[in-house]
């Protein structure tokens, strides 16, 4: 399990897969016999509520409206890759979030809900995504995953979370060559997270926070918020 606890401040960072089961037992293990004050999760108003209410996602003109050609296409795909590697592995992709959710409702704990609005966040994927990086995203799904640059891509237990010396590398590859699909889906959400969490924190000093993001925002993350709250900026958000 990774876990990061910010120095001399009240908020701990747990990094998950998606699709291990390892997530799932840290997630709830931790809220269990931690129980701390607030939970937040890497999920936006959306993508909670269909998890809790195991509603699967509808495609329809006003989804290609609202997300864009490119970004509706995307959608699609990653759904798609990422349901088959859960069914690899037999758990559903985001059940340690639904593990998260349901953990801190039923012991009665403030829950935040953290990440960008998932419109707003394939909008501007729609938008900046290049032909090239579209070009290189075809040729990886139908290759495998950076074909020659990540064949122990196959050895890894997806039963458990990648290590850091993994997910550095990977995060390392896809900014090499998808950089505007990294800005937009980790950069400018690790910005938005770490805004959220640093007021959160400001606002309560004295609660035990938990923070549940997926591995790859985990490092990067922490270091955006240790810069923030350095530099004293203060922010305004509510939550619920």
């Amino acid at each position: 399990m990774n876990v990061l606890v910010m120095n001399a401040r009240n908020l701990v960072i747990i990094g998950t897969s998606h699709i291990a089961r390892e997530s799932v037992l840290a997630v709830e293990g931790y809220i269990k016999k931690n129980k701390p004050e607030i939970v937040a999760i890497e999920l936006d108003r959306r993508r909670a509520h269909a998890l809790l209410h195991n509603i699967r996602k509808r495609h329809s003109l006003r989804m290609v409206r609202a997300l864009g050609v490119k970004g509706f296409l995307f959608f699609i795909i990653a759904g798609f890759l990422q349901k088959r590697l859960g069914k690899l592995v037999g758990i559903d992709p985001g059940s340690e979030m639904r593990t998260a959710l349901k953990a801190a409702i039923k012991e009665k704990l403030r829950i935040a809900l953290i990440d960008r609005d998932i419109e707003i966040t394939m909008k501007r994927l729609s938008q900046n995504l290049s032909w090239k990086e579209r070009l290189w995203f075809v040729l990886d799904v139908l290759r495998g995953p950076f074909s020659g640059e990540m064949k122990e891509f196959r050895k890894m237990d997806l039963r458990k979370v990648p290590s850091e010396k993994w997910i550095v590398k990977v995060l390392k590859l896809v900014r090499m060559r998808y950089p505007n699909f990294y800005r937009v889906l980790v950069e400018e959400r690790n910005e938005h997270m770490a805004v959220v969490l640093v007021d959160i924190m400001n606002k309560n000093p004295d609660s035990k926070i938990l923070a549940v993001v997926g591995a790859g925002h985990e490092a990067e993350l922490a270091a955006l918020i240790r810069e923030k709250l350095k530099k004293g900026t203060t922010y305004s958000f509510s939550f619920g």
